[in-house]
């Protein structure tokens, strides 16, 4: 299994396709809290993003398995790519409950690791302070456009990959990303925040 960590997706793509199924699990591991937070993000529901998760990968399953996954890229865009599918497949089905999009549970540091530098735990908790205030913006944005930062900044993809992945141009992507950051400006000057620690 230590080997099987060390090798690129696409060769685990390729065991996994002559029968090692550990391969798969390593792939599995390897991008399910990605994977994951993205579903949960756009759904906003724990029990629908877990039932969109296993949909996902059953899919991906029985793409690679029937032969038909042509190495185009990255593995983990194409697995993205599913779920971007399955998610609007269940919108149109009319699976989904809206609710209220929170990034209360989310761990991802939006700032720099403060753990890299010598820090006091004052500059911890200021730290701590920001991150939940850019949180809390992000909800005044329209979804597009929290879609944009999610999959950017939270995902650190290509433009490229955001366009394949959600079916605009990259262009569109561009834009949204552009108006989700000058939106985002607006609102720190609107609530009169701070964002940056001297």
């Amino acid at each position: 299994m230590t080997k099987l960590i060390q090798l690129s997706d696409e060769e685990l793509v390729s065991l996994y396709q002559y029968g090692n199924d550990k391969a798969f699990d390593v792939l599995l591991n390897r991008h399910k809290k990605r994977l994951y937070s993205y579903i949960l993000f756009i759904v906003k529901n724990d029990e629908r993003a877990e039932d969109l998760f296993q949909e996902t990968f059953i899919k991906a399953i029985m793409t690679i398995k029937q032969g038909r996954y042509t190495e185009t890229g990255k593995f983990a865009s194409w697995i993205l790519c599913i779920a971007h599918n399955q998610i609007i497949d269940s919108f149109r089905q009319g699976k989904t409950e809206s609710n209220v999009f929170s990034n209360e549970d989310d761990e991802r540091d939006w700032l720099n690791d403060t753990n890299l530098t010598d820090t006091t735990i004052e500059d911890q908790i200021i730290a701590n302070q920001i991150q939940e205030d850019i949180r809390t913006l992000i909800n005044y944005l329209p979804a597009n456009q929290q879609q944009m930062i999610h999959l950017r900044y939270y995902n650190d993809l290509s433009f490229r990959e955001i366009a394949e992945i959600t079916g605009i141009s990259i262009n569109t992507a561009l834009g949204r990303t552009r108006y989700a950051i000058l939106n985002l400006r607006r609102l720190v000057e609107e609530k009169h925040l701070i964002l940056t620690i001297d």
